[in-house]
Parts: structure tokens; C-alpha cells; sequence
């Protein structure tokens, strides 16, 4: 098989002394896996950072062998965010998300074109707020979609009150959830919203297909 597409670098592990083994997300092909040979020399290795937007050539002998990659950088995108630790904890996450959910040589435009708004959502001032909705979104585009107010009692929103008891009493569920226009601007606000969608995301989608919570999301939540 061989194909030319271009897409961003999910993951790398090291595969020998010169080369690695690599997950890009592309345009026309979904999640693809294969070896970039000579992946250490100075040529290459400078802007092989995950996140990075690359034009690839993919090619494979046949599917019982790996394929490999020729790799061209199209836009450096990580390495504005190297000094921001929050921010790239972040985009390590964000990756390691579609990486987890999304299944090999299976195309989604709509999840590609989610990768290019995460990068224009990080320089908003209100970003966290923002990448919330597009991580609830990337979930939705997999086939898991969830509504809050489905879980509250729209006559027991206050005004002034940054949260809402669940139906069942067992949640504080933040407005902002339910109201995408709510001004918030509290961090512990903002965690807590992170927290009951990573609750979601592990109880309805990870669990289920005995998928291990990503540790990336901890850390990103532990930097805020």
C-alpha cells in the first residue's frame, strides 16, 4: 500500500538506534502507524515533535510487515507552546485522546479538522474554558455525545451560582456546562468541569472497551 497525505504526529517511540516508530493522524487515512527511518539525524528530528503537521509519503510491502514513512514538515505547532506547561500538557493530552479513541486506517475528516482548532483555541484568553467544549466534542464525534441538562433541574439554576446539584444529588454539575455564554473565570470552576467530563469519559467510554485512563489528562489537570 502506498498513499501521500498529510496529518499530525501523534506519538513516537523509539524503535532502534536511528529510527522510530510513528503514529500520524491524517487527512485521508485516518490513524497510520509506521517506522521513520533516520528519525535522530539533525535533518529530521528538530521538528518531529508531536503535534507538528507534517506531508507524508506512507508505503508498505504488505500488511503483515510495517509500513514506513518519508516525512516533510508543513507547520511547526508544539513548539510554540515548549515554555507554557499547562498549555502543552494540554496538547499532549489532546493527542493522546484521538490516539485512544480512534481505530487504524479509518478516515474522519471532522476529528483532523478538530487537531487544527486546538491549536487556534490555545491562544484565547479564555482557552480552558474553550477546550472543554472541543474535548466534549472530539467524544461526541466517536459516537458519545452527552448532554448535562439532562442531569439537572433547569428551575434549581441560581443566578449567581457557578454550580447545580445533579437530579440525583450526587453532582455539582458547573453552569458553564450548561450554558456555553456563562462567564467563568475561576479556575476551581473550570477544574471541576474537567473533572465531571473526565468522569464521563472514563465511566461510559474507557471502562466499557478496557481502555486505561490516560495519565496525560491527569497531568494536564494537575498544572492548572
Amino acid at each position: 500500500m502506498k498513499f501521500e497525505d498529510e496529518g499530525f504526529l501523534l506519538s513516537k517511540n523509539k524503535y532502534n538506534e536511528n529510527s522510530v516508530i510513528a503514529e500520524f493522524f491524517t487527512k485521508n487515512n485516518g490513524k497510520v502507524s509506521g517506522i521513520i527511518f533516520g528519525a535522530t539525524s539533525a535533518k529530521i528530528k528538530n521538528f518531529l515533535l508531536i503535534g507538528n503537521h507534517f506531508n507524508i509519503q506512507f508505503n508498505s510491502k504488505n500488511q503483515n510487515k510495517a509500513g514506513y514513512f518519508k516525512t516533510e514538515i508543513e507547520k511547526i505547532f508544539t513548539p510554540h507552546f515548549l515554555d507554557d506547561k499547562i498549555k502543552l500538557n494540554c496538547i499532549l493530552y489532546s493527542l493522546n485522546l484521538i490516539k485512544i479513541l480512534t481505530v487504524e486506517n479509518q478516515s474522519n475528516k471532522k476529528i483532523y479538522n478538530q487537531l487544527f482548532k486546538l491549536f487556534e483555541l490555545l491562544n484565547r484568553e479564555d482557552w480552558i474554558k474553550t477546550f472543554i467544549f472541543w474535548e466534549l466534542e472530539v467524544i461526541k464525534l466517536v459516537g458519545y455525545d452527552i448532554d448535562f441538562n439532562d442531569y439537572i433541574d433547569q428551575k434549581k439554576i441560581k443566578i449567581d451560582d457557578p454550580y447545580v446539584k445533579s437530579i440525583d444529588g450526587s453532582k455539582k454539575i458547573p453552569v458553564f456546562l450548561l450554558k456555553k455564554n456563562n462567564s467563568i473565570i475561576n479556575y476551581e470552576v473550570l477544574k471541576d468541569g474537567l473533572k465531571i467530563v473526565g468522569d464521563f469519559l472514563n465511566k461510559t467510554i474507557l471502562i466499557p472497551n478496557n481502555i486505561n485512563f490516560p495519565l496525560s489528562r491527569i497531568e494536564f489537570l494537575k498544572s492548572i
